[in-house]
């Protein structure tokens, strides 16, 4: 398959490139700088000019390509109403121009805030519905086009894609640590996250891409439940530093941003996913890649 690929270069797009690339793919990526552009060509894909704001590259790549998949976001903290607008109309655009072809189109999407008090399920739909809602409702956007020819597949990913290079949640929990001088988990560290290897991350889009019937929800999770308090004992090891808990009170101070994210439970299960394309996650543990030494050097 030509595959179109949004977020080419990112954490998770450029693992997905390499998969596809490697599985026989040919893939067509999005790039919007020069330096993107270049590490596209030098792996072998072919480049498409352009951004998440740039619909008529997206409707181009979508038309051109025999399957498309959906990474990139805006991810604007300061201002997420931009974020949710523009992933709506991406989505939309994308969709629009698979109408009557049967083609998959892949979505990510997170796990957080789909329930509460208990793992996601594949079979748990996003609450997120219309312009106004978390994400765009791009979730539910793109399902609804399953009744107009696209083979809609939602890819739900758990809050850390670890591995070497990640800057994402546990980069940030690393540096709070490195600045505080301890690691800290919130309360007594029971809250609960899931995780995922990149690679295995890779693994999945590919192998849902390839195989996935229209309307699934798939959950890239290869742990599904970590406790907050081992993830702070793993970084603590890996910088030789105490771990002690912090008061929930504490925890934007200590922590920062993250810290709003640190203090919940957010976990998804990921059976129903392994079952339906025999995806057996093989990469490094959260711990292992921590302990190791995968966040030691970020952000110095």
């Amino acid at each position: 398959m030509k595959v179109f690929v949004t977020g080419a270069t990112g954490w998770i797009g450029s693992a997905a490139v390499d998969e596809l690339l490697r599985a026989g793919h040919k893939v067509f990526g999005l790039a919007r700088s020069d330096a993107s552009a270049a590490s596209l060509e030098a792996k072998g894909a072919i480049v498409l000019r352009g951004d998440l704001d740039d619909l008529d590259s997206l409707r181009r790549g979508a038309t051109e390509a025999d399957a498309v998949v959906h990474l990139a976001n805006k991810h604007d903290w300061a201002n997420p109403a931009e974020s949710d607008r523009a992933e709506r109309a991406a989505v939309e655009t994308l969709a629009e121009a698979l109408v009557g072809t049967d083609r998959p189109f892949m979505v990510a999407n997170g796990m957080s805030g789909l329930v509460q008090g208990r793992s996601v399920l594949e079979t748990d739909s996003s609450p997120a519905v219309g312009p106004d809602s978390a994400r765009g409702g791009a979730e539910n956007l793109a399902l609804d086009y399953i009744g107009r020819g696209v083979r809609t597949i939602i890819i739900r990913f758990a809050p850390t894609v670890h591995g070497i290079g990640d800057w994402g949640f546990v980069n940030f929990l690393v540096n709070a640590a490195r600045k505080q001088g301890v690691s800290g988990y919130i309360g007594d560290g029971s809250n609960t996250w899931s995780a995922v290897h990149r690679s295995d991350a890779a693994k999945l889009i590919r192998l849902g891409l390839e195989k996935a019937p229209a309307g699934s929800r798939l959950h890239a999770v290869g742990e599904e439940a970590i406790t907050t308090r081992r993830i702070a004992e793993a970084i603590g090891h890996s910088l030789g530093i105490p771990v002690k808990s912090i008061a929930p009170e504490e925890a934007q101070s200590h922590f920062g941003f993250v810290g709003s994210f640190f203090k919940l439970s957010m976990t998804g299960s990921s059976e129903w996913t392994s079952e339906l394309l025999a995806w057996k996650p093989a990469g490094p543990t959260l711990a292992e890649d921590i302990t190791a030494g995968a966040y030691k050097d970020l952000g110095q």
